[in-house]
């Protein structure tokens, strides 16, 4: 009678079952506004590039530096997250970091000359870089293994919807307001953000006994910041300075890749290790990571390859291609709402994953067949199914990876997570724009060569749906040839362009098909989560 007594004493109540849900979602509020601050952020200054170079009197070759000394900062200190918030406490760490981002985003709108604007987006990008994943960690933590698919889900959602409102709601501060809110508006939500997770969030008891433990892994932190620091410079900048034609792109690409040897042979035979690259060695985590790297390097590099479509050949303004990108945030948030609520009862959703891969597949081979006469449909349509496809895939893929964790290496796990998405972003965005870019010059050489004023002349005149393709007549080369061989050589250009685009398009297709064959090899949910409970 008094065991049962106890039994019944120990089950929480209906009221105290409610709370724990109550602030579970809260922290989940929590976390991922922060993160997905910081993903907007890095995300909306590239609409504000133009006005912010008129204010600093600075060249383009110069504005851009501010994006790259943030994805230099942000690149170097994502994976020693984990060490970092062991030393000195996950909660402490993710507060330092969301208080010094908020003051440096009110640096960065107060910067009265290029120099301070670099500096303080460098100190942006330090502090924002953990931000990501130490909030992966807090969600896996607190949610139990048969809703942290859903918690990915959500989490998801944020970080992936994020980069897709930067163009809209940056072009809309900056032809509205001016530049500099495109950074003071970070301070309001920060701090909001700060004082959520100040009061809800709490280090788990292990990692406080873990606190301070262990020594600093001082060639691992130089060979990190070598490699990191100088492979984003280089993946950043190396199409501008034509690639290895430049001596400072061999010299840099040189130093970058003997780090990162060093880094890897350090870091699998140091006892304390910065990087813990030994969880590479669990397939049920190196698997999905792989998998993730496939759809990173598709994702982003569409987030370059859309708007040079709408915006270079079909003349849209920033805003309006934004406008016109958010179909695929809805899409994909669609999915991630599905996903998480049949993954909360405790089906396997790795079938979902497949199917996801087979979704971007095929909105990507839709996308390779675009013209310059399309409908709006015509694009609107592919990235809907686009962004449904990675709605399945990602929370998916981050939630397999990660439960497979040990709690005590969840830290170390979410920064390699993250450093590898970061890392293969960057690689994404500086393949497909160089191959861009080398693609359309051999298309304008062949277009050149084989297309006769006739055949530009009746291309030109093809009806169009959508403004800013060329247009000229016939009479206007009898009346000024100068003038006449300037109109055939933009619409050679554009359509170089857009067959250029269309092969890179059925390429990433291509990719999505390796990514389908192996998710095949993906062990079951449930697996994945009884391994994460015991």
């Amino acid at each position: 009678m008094e065991a049962t007594l106890s039994t019944e004493a120990a089950r929480p109540t209906p009221a105290a079952h409610t709370a724990e849900a109550a602030r579970k979602w809260i922290i989940a509020v929590s976390v991922i506004l922060c993160a997905a601050l910081e993903v907007l952020d890095s995300s909306i200054v590239n609409v504000a590039l133009p006005h912010m170079q008129g204010s600093f009197a600075a060249g383009v070759d110069e504005i851009t530096w501010v994006i790259t000394t943030y994805l230099v900062a942000a690149g170097i200190m994502i994976p020693t997250t984990g060490w970092i918030s062991g030393q000195f406490g996950r909660k402490r760490y993710f507060l330092i970091s969301i208080s010094t981002f908020v003051i440096s985003s009110a640096l960065c709108g107060a910067a009265q000359s290029l120099n301070q604007m670099v500096a303080f987006r460098f100190l942006q990008g330090i502090a924002g870089a953990a931000l990501q994943p130490l909030s992966q960690a807090i969600l896996m933590e607190t949610f139990p293994p048969e809703e942290q698919t859903l918690a990915m889900a959500v989490w998801g959602m944020g970080m992936m919807v994020a980069p897709l409102l930067g163009p809209t709601v940056g072009g809309y501060i900056t032809l509205n307001w001016n530049w500099r809110w495109n950074f003071y508006i970070n301070v309001p939500i920060g701090i909001t953000a700060a004082f959520m997770v100040s009061t809800f969030v709490h280090d788990p008891s292990y990692l406080r006994r873990l606190k301070g433990a262990g020594r600093a892994d001082w060639l691992g932190i130089i060979c990190l910041v070598l490699a990191l620091g100088m492979g984003e410079i280089v993946m950043d900048r190396g199409e501008r300075a034509d690639w290895f034609a430049t001596a400072w792109v061999w010299y840099f690409t040189v130093i970058a890749a003997s780090a990162f040897f060093v880094l890897i042979h350090h870091e699998l035979h140091t006892a304390q290790p910065i990087v813990q690259l030994r969880l590479l060695k669990i397939k049920n985590f190196s698997l999905p990571t792989a998998l993730l790297v496939t759809l990173i390097f598709t994702a982003y590099g569409m987030q370059i390859l859309n708007p040079i479509f709408l915006q270079d050949l079909l003349g849209y303004t920033s805003w309006q291609a934004g406008l016109l990108m958010l179909p695929r945030g809805l899409g994909l948030s669609a999915a991630m709402f599905f996903l998480g609520g049949i993954a909360r009862r405790g089906y396997d959703t790795r079938p979902l994953v497949a199917c996801g891969f087979v979704l971007v597949g095929l909105g990507l081979w839709l996308l390779g067949g675009l013209n310059l006469n399309m409908a709006v449909w015509n694009f609107v349509w592919p990235t809907v199914i686009q962004g449904i496809g990675m709605g399945l895939v990602f929370p998916n893929l981050s939630a397999a990876a990660l439960s497979s964790i040990p709690r005590e290496q969840m830290g170390y796990a979410t920064s390699l997570f993250s450093m590898t998405r970061n890392v293969f972003a960057s690689i994404g965005t500086s393949v497909l724009t160089t191959l861009l870019v080398r693609r359309q010059q051999t298309q304008q050489s062949y277009l050149v060569a084989h297309v006769s004023v006739f055949d530009a002349w009746r291309m030109s005149h093809q009806p169009i749906a959508m403004p800013g393709a060329p247009h000229f007549d016939i009479e206007q080369l009898v009346r000024g040839p100068k003038q006449g061989l300037a109109m055939i050589y933009a619409v050679v250009q554009s359509q170089a362009m857009m067959i250029s685009l269309n092969n890179i398009y059925r390429m990433l297709a291509g990719i999505m098909l390796i990514g389908l064959l192996l998710c095949f090899l993906l062990p079951a949910q449930r697996k994945a989560a009884a391994l994460a409970a015991h």
